[in-house]
């Protein structure tokens, strides 16, 4: 595919970014588009691959290669190399409800197994054409509502308006069910619209395709929590089925000295109340955690970490620092992380820089473990003490973490965001259905995502666990086709 020679005449282009001194005075997505020369020189360094790994998605050693949705992208960076954009629309949205979405957070493990690897060459920019052919079809105005001509008359509930649950919803609707998608906030889109900063992902972006959804006949129920403002017996009365995409949204907790200290939150209670504050008065309304004047520390090392760090230089903080209990990575794959696992290797995300412009270094902590946190007289936090640590592994390959004595360290922090993951979802509403769990997840098998409870399924983080949106959206895509097989005895859905 692309041209076939592509690979060694076009060299990788990053994605081209606004200078991160400046933009970190609003709350503008930090990204800007390829012009569309330089995107079918992207597409021309696509491989005529026998095998094209990008598209295969799977999951190997516990890492996610290639593209869980199958994206056909060959195909579609052929087309854009040939400036065929529409018809490269179209192949896209076979695969991928919302490549609007993916294009702009996904951390693209398609990438990471893309063959051009092989070549000792960096790999052809697939995120960015990506994002760039749904930003242009709907700048073009390809993209419209496609309201169902024939309504097959059963009705599905979808809780949890995430990536899993317009996924189904959208599915769904497409085969003629009347589907309802209940949202316990006032906004949907899950973590996509509270959990991501706008900066990152744009709420008008999600937004959009929320409003496309509404226009196909999909009926969107906010502030409506299931147990509280509706029963699941009410629910699994008027539908014919129940599709339970919740999310793993059970921030797991830090337990050390102090941790009852004023000033230390969740990271996901942050980043939702910045969010949402923004979006409702453009920070008039003072209904945040504020970082502004404030030693911030991040406790965590991942993406959720970043974007508090982003938001946080945002505020004005006197200072951040990223703890991560991992070393540094290296710098090229390790002989145990080959291709074509999703490559474990260092990079500098987006908040990374922003914060290294603002204070003039890498913000990120390596191998470090905090001890306790000190309050001052009046309950708050006011410092950090920590000790750095040795990785290594026993003989039965588990990594085993020693304190290295002499590397004690005070850290002043007024402002302390715990993100170090999550630990399933809130089991409230899942007895709400008694349906049954293991380890905080519903209990349902991948490929047939049915619970213990006749008509009720699971979908997304809350069946899986944490993990990646186009993981979310792949479980959405398939628990509607078993949804529309358990409805109507088969299904044409893919």
């Amino acid at each position: 595919m692309g041209k076939a020679t592509g690979f060694m005449e076009f060299v990788r282009e990053e994605a081209k970014e606004r200078n991160p001194k400046t933009r970190v005075s609003d709350w503008n997505e930090y990204s800007a588009p390829f012009s569309d020369d330089a995107l079918m020189r992207q597409g021309a360094r696509c491989m005529d691959c026998g095998t094209p790994f990008c598209h295969m998605g799977m999951e190997l050693n516990g890492l996610t290669s290639g593209c869980p949705l199958h994206n056909l992208i060959p195909e579609w960076n052929d087309l854009v190399f040939k400036g065929r954009w529409q018809e490269a629309l179209e192949r896209l949205s076979k695969t991928n409800n919302f490549p609007e979405f993916t294009g702009r957070v996904c951390p693209a493990p398609c990438e990471g197994s893309c063959t051009v690897n092989l070549t000792n060459e960096p790999a052809v920019a697939i995120k960015n054409i990506e994002r760039a052919i749904i930003d242009k079809g709907f700048a073009e105005g390809w993209i419209t509502p496609r309201v169902p001509a024939v309504r097959t008359g059963k009705k599905v509930a979808v809780i949890g308006s995430g990536p899993a649950g317009l996924a189904a919803a959208d599915q769904l609707n497409q085969a003629g069910h009347s589907v309802t998608v209940y949202e316990k906030d006032d906004r949907f889109g899950g973590l996509l619209m509270y959990g991501i900063p706008n900066m990152k992902l744009d709420k008008d972006v999600v937004q959009r395709r929320i409003e496309l959804l509404a226009e196909e006949e999909i009926h969107f129920v906010p502030n409506t929590e299931v147990g509280k403002d509706v029963t699941a017996a009410e629910l699994q009365a008027q539908y014919d089925a129940v599709i339970l995409a919740i999310g793993a949204q059970k921030q797991r907790d830090l337990v050390l000295e102090g941790r009852s200290a004023e000033g230390i939150h969740f990271a996901m209670d942050y980043l939702t109340q910045a969010t949402k504050s923004l979006l409702d008065s453009n920070f008039e309304d003072g209904q945040y955690i504020d970082a502004n004047g404030k030693d911030v520390i991040v406790i965590g090392g991942g993406d959720t970490g970043a974007d508090c760090m982003a938001t946080a230089v945002r505020q004005g903080c006197n200072s951040v620092v990223q703890f991560g209990k991992h070393p540094k990575l290296p710098g090229s794959r390790n002989a145990d992380n080959m291709w074509p696992e999703q490559p474990q290797v260092f990079t500098i995300d987006y908040a990374h820089k922003e914060a290294e412009a603002a204070f003039g270094g890498d913000p990120r902590q390596y191998c470090i473990q905090t001890k306790k946190i000190v309050a001052d007289e009046n309950g708050h936090v006011k410092e950090l003490h920590t000790i750095q640590m040795e990785k290594s592994f026993d003989e039965n390959g588990k990594a085993v973490f020693t304190e290295l004595p002499g590397t004690e360290k005070v850290w002043p922090a007024q402002l302390v965001l715990i993100a170090i993951g999550f630990e399933g979802s809130e089991q409230q509403l899942l007895t709400q259905f008694e349906v049954e769990t293991v380890n905080n997840k519903v209990r349902a098998q991948y490929g047939k995502f049915t619970t213990n409870v006749e008509g009720v399924f699971a979908a997304g983080d809350v069946r899986r666990g944490q993990s990646l949106i186009v993981w979310a959206i792949n479980e959405g895509r398939e628990v509607a086709r078993e949804v529309d097989r358990y409805l109507m005895g088969s299904s044409n859905l893919p």
